[in-house]
């Protein structure tokens, strides 16, 4: 079983450890209360032969911080995670973890945490409030400590990073109550169009196809949810054949997509279940 004291031999040879949380700093205490997190999430998973899990900020009783190391570590062992219940995320991070098995960019549970809106180089913010896989990390991540102003918590350890760059795709899985939606979004993955020193979680940026305007449009008018998959090494068509494979509709929002197509498509779709339950 592993231990603390692994996990402390481990984390000084795999992160840039800020100065608190290194050995004798102030807050190496709230390190190791995360290491015992996460080595207490791993046992129950793997006691339970769980693949996945979730959890929600407002109701994790009897712990000091929120478990946002450990589920980043969880994360990059290829376990799936859903913030906020999202089970369906959870279990779509766990299945495009086991797609991209072996490739060499990363996956991570994802969330469009905010937009920069210049109208000549309109990107999307991806982030999440502790929870994002350092999988699809460009570099070293840092392992810092930083204060969190929801959950009523003690200040919880956390991965530092910014994103590779490249192609990129968002995925989601909605209850359309008699099916469920595959919703694809294929990204550009661009590098931070500025410093972000003040930005204290893992993240990426993207830019949006075809274009930010109908990208937006379209993953509302399809139904698309607040928490994704992000993936550098899975591309659409492999989530086409899992979705096929498992019968759930699919629809892909390209550098092709027109919103009257789209309006269409997701009209014939609703017709063509329907006729065929």
């Amino acid at each position: 079983m592993a231990t603390s004291g692994h996990f402390f031999a481990k984390s000084d040879r795999l992160y840039n450890v800020e100065d608190s949380l290194q050995e004798n700093g102030s807050a190496r205490e709230s390190l190791a209360y995360s290491a015992r997190i996460e080595i207490g999430l791993k046992t129950f998973l793997d006691n339970g032969g769980f693949k996945a899990f979730t959890d929600n900020f407002q109701n994790l009783n009897g712990i000091k911080q929120l478990p946002g190391l450990a589920v980043q570590r969880l994360m990059e062992q290829g376990y799936g995670f859903g913030g906020e219940g999202g089970w369906k995320t959870a279990a779509l991070v766990r299945e495009v973890k086991v797609m991209g098995y072996g490739l060499p960019n990363g996956s991570s549970f994802m969330e469009d945490y905010t937009y920069d809106l210049d109208e000549q180089n309109q990107v999307v913010l991806g982030a999440h409030m502790l929870e994002v896989c350092s999988s699809i990390a460009k570099e070293k991540s840092t392992l810092a400590i930083r204060p969190l102003g929801i959950g009523g918590k003690a200040d919880p350890v956390r991965l530092i990073f910014s994103s590779k760059a490249g192609k990129a795709v968002n995925a989601t899985v909605v209850d359309m109550g008699d099916r469920f939606r595959m919703v694809v979004a294929d990204l550009d993955a661009i590098a931070s169009p500025n410093p972000m020193p003040n930005l204290p979680v893992g993240h990426a940026f993207w830019k949006l196809q075809p274009n930010f305007d109908v990208g937006t449009q379209a993953w509302i008018l399809a139904g698309g949810a607040h928490h994704s998959v992000f993936s550098l090494d899975i591309d659409a068509d492999m989530l086409r054949m899992f979705a096929e494979y498992f019968g759930i509709e699919f629809i892909h929002i390209n550098q092709n997509t027109e919103l009257p197509q789209l309006k269409n498509e997701l009209r014939w779709n609703d017709l063509a279940y329907k006729f065929t339950k």
